[in-house]
This record gives C-alpha cells, sequence and structure tokens, in this order.
C-alpha cells in the first residue's frame, strides 16, 4: 500500500480542519482529493509531504509513518504545493539542473534526471528562455517535470491544473497518466512543444 491515512485529525489552534478522514492509495493508483474549498486537501496533502503533522492519527507512506519517520518518507516522495513558484532569472533547463543537483548523487544521475525532466515538460527550445517569460501552463509543466523527474515512489500533487487553459492542462494529465503507467521506469514521453 502506497498510502495509508487512518482517523486524521489536524486542528489549526481550536479550529479543526480535518475531522477523522481515512482513505488508503494502492501502489500505482492515481487517487484524488475532491472537496470544497476549506475542506483541508491541501493540508492533508501537506501532512502526507511530512510538512505538518496530524494532531491525532495515523499517517503512512509505503508503511513509514510520517511523523516518527519523516526523513525517510521525504527520500520516496516528491511534492508539488499548488503555489509553487519557478526562479524567474533561471532558464527552464537551468532551473531542472539547479533541481536535480539538490537529488542526485553524481553527475551521471544528474544528467539522467535533466534528460526526464525535459520530456516530461515538453517545453522544446523555449527550456532556453527564462522562466519569467513563461505562461503558467508553462511553468506548471516545468514544475511537474522538476516534481516527476526525481522518480519518487510518491508523487503528489496538489491543484497540478488549477489556472491552466484547456491545452496545458491536458499536457499535465497526460503527463500523470503516462508516468503513472511507466511507474519508476520514467515517463518515457514524446517530446510536445508549448
Amino acid at each position: 500500500m502506497a498510502v495509508r491515512v487512518s482517523n486524521l485529525v489536524k486542528y489549526f489552534g481550536k479550529r479543526m480542519v480535518i475531522k477523522n478522514i481515512s482513505f488508503n492509495v494502492e501502489e500505482g493508483e492515481v487517487f484524488g482529493l475532491i472537496g470544497p474549498n476549506g475542506a483541508g486537501k491541501t493540508t492533508t496533502l501537506r501532512i502526507l509531504a511530512t510538512l505538518l503533522a496530524p494532531s491525532d492519527g495515523v499517517v503512512e507512506v509505503f508503511g513509514l509513518n510520517v511523523v516518527k519517520e519523516a526523513e525517510e518518507v521525504r527520500k520516496i516522495i516528491s511534492y508539488l504545493p499548488e503555489e509553487a513558484g519557478v526562479y524567474p532569472r533561471l532558464t527552464g533547463l537551468e532551473y531542472l539542473e539547479f533541481m536535480a543537483s539538490l537529488y542526485a548523487k553524481d553527475y551521471k544521475e544528474l544528467r539522467e534526471m535533466v534528460d526526464e525532466g525535459l520530456r516530461i515538460a515538453g517545453l522544446g527550445d523555449r527550456i532556453r528562455d527564462r522562466t519569467a517569460t513563461y505562461s503558467k501552463g508553462m511553468k506548471r509543466r516545468l514544475l511537474l517535470a522538476r516534481t516527476l523527474m526525481v522518480k519518487p515512489k510518491l508523487a503528489i500533487l496538489d491543484e497540478p491544473t488549477s489556472g491552466l487553459d484547456v491545452i496545458h492542462a491536458y499536457h499535465v494529465r497526460r503527463i500523470i497518466r503516462v508516468c503513472k503507467t511507466a511507474q519508476l521506469d520514467g515517463c518515457a514521453l514524446k517530446p510536445q512543444h508549448a
């Protein structure tokens, strides 16, 4: 099982934002949390990503407790928050190289991650432009590439298509579908240009 959430409760002060939710996510499954604004979806994802601690309940990622084994959980996940941004002074390629340098054990692994990121982003020649010139959809594709190029056991994506036009939303959903099918072998996407 990839994720086990049992009787999760989260308080911010005296306000309960998550009330006894439980769910499981099987390995290889694409799972979505659906609910109105303020229902606790992002808070739940942040708990899964070890950024917040639950007030009560049990949360495990591949059998690892997100509180007691947070460091181990962080080694096998990748998290894309809804409000993530890119460094505007870097090109898309420089951004992927910088992010890969945080994960790669050596130069060969760094190049493999970057190559995977380039395939996932599918930005063509625009990858060499500064990200300040990118549309919202292009930035989101780059961020998704950054999230998936490290080949996490679990990718946690918060509102991956929020605010995107139909074309970019389709591309993001296609990436998720292809990468889910490919699992840890990489996404093997055919490049599609922005």
